[in-house]
């Protein structure tokens, strides 16, 4: 019987915002494993213990990045972990998207402005500003040449508590075709699911933003998939992934442009598609197994 930890974050008094957990956990169980959902700074868990620890939604952790970043090296000192550690420290940091266009991987233009560099900003087009360490849309907001003043004073107080911002066009395609996610689980597509835009033009940075608003489900065309089989194998030393998501947007040209690969912590969306929870499961028992 396999030791399975599904790892999370401490919610405190407020409701999980992860939905689908309980019922992974109970379908591990019912697929014979001793599976349990874990925080992941639990001071009281004993890793070593597990034959498999699944990061599942650990949506704290860019908040404590270094903490996160630490924890998942001790981790994955004493067991096995998915996605490998050196997997998660590649993906905590956005500054990845670099690399990928520069293998070739069609993706949104991004540019980056570390602590200490000049706020250089477009001047003729609408954008965005986001972190380089962040999920949830945390510290993003949108912008006009006109609110150049606003943007600015996020900068300094994204570089005054240490971040590196990222700086994108605001892709138009959004509020037309809005954002595709493609889920993959055990090295093959295993749903695809589309939300509409996430910032609205006068979103403060630090308001709070719905992440997936309007999610449906989605069949993905055979250029978006394209362009997502091309992201996942420009992943630095083609690791084995136990899961990632895509998401895609579509360019000023139409074609899908990678707007971020998500392989630390992404939420599976199995309320919306129900019919993936046997795959999933399926594939971490047989990933605990192997080990």
């Amino acid at each position: 019987m396999p030791r399975i930890a599904l790892v999370t974050y401490d919610p405190g008094a407020e409701p999980h915002r992860d939905a689908d957990l309980p019922v992974l956990v109970r379908a591990l169980t019912a697929g014979g494993a001793e599976a349990e959902a874990r925080h992941w700074d639990d001071p009281a868990a004993d890793w070593a213990g597990y034959d498999l620890v699944v990061i599942r939604s650990t949506w704290d952790y860019s908040w404590r990045a270094a903490e996160f970043g630490a924890w998942v090296e001790r981790v994955a000192a004493v067991t096995r972990l998915a996605n490998p550690a050196s997997v998660v420290r590649w993906n905590t940091d956005k500054r990845y998207l670099g690399q990928l266009a520069a293998a070739g991987v069609p993706t949104v233009p991004t540019r980056y402005i570390a602590p200490g560099e000049p706020a250089e900003l477009p001047d003729g087009h609408e954008y965005v500003i986001k972190p380089t360490s962040g999920a949830g849309a945390r510290f993003a907001a949108r912008y006009t040449p006109a609110e150049h003043g606003t943007a600015v004073r996020q900068l300094a107080r994204m570089h005054a508590e240490g971040f590196t911002a990222m700086v994108q066009p605001y892709v138009r395609g959004i509020d037309v075709s809005g954002e595709r996610a493609l889920q993959y689980f055990g090295g093959r597509l295993l749903h695809a699911s589309r939300k509409g835009a996430v910032l609205a033009p006068g979103t403060p940075y630090d308001a709070d933003k719905v992440a997936h608003p309007d999610l449906v489900r989605w069949q993905p065309t055979e250029a978006e998939l394209a362009v997502a089989e091309r992201a996942l194998a420009a992943v630095p030393d083609a690791p084995e992934l136990l899961y990632a998501r895509v998401d895609l947007v579509d360019g000023e040209d139409g074609a899908p442009r990678l707007m971020e690969l998500e392989l630390v912590e992404p939420n599976l969306f199995l309320s919306l598609h129900p019919g993936s929870l046997e795959r999933v499961t399926k594939s971490i028992l047989t990933a605990a197994e192997a080990g």
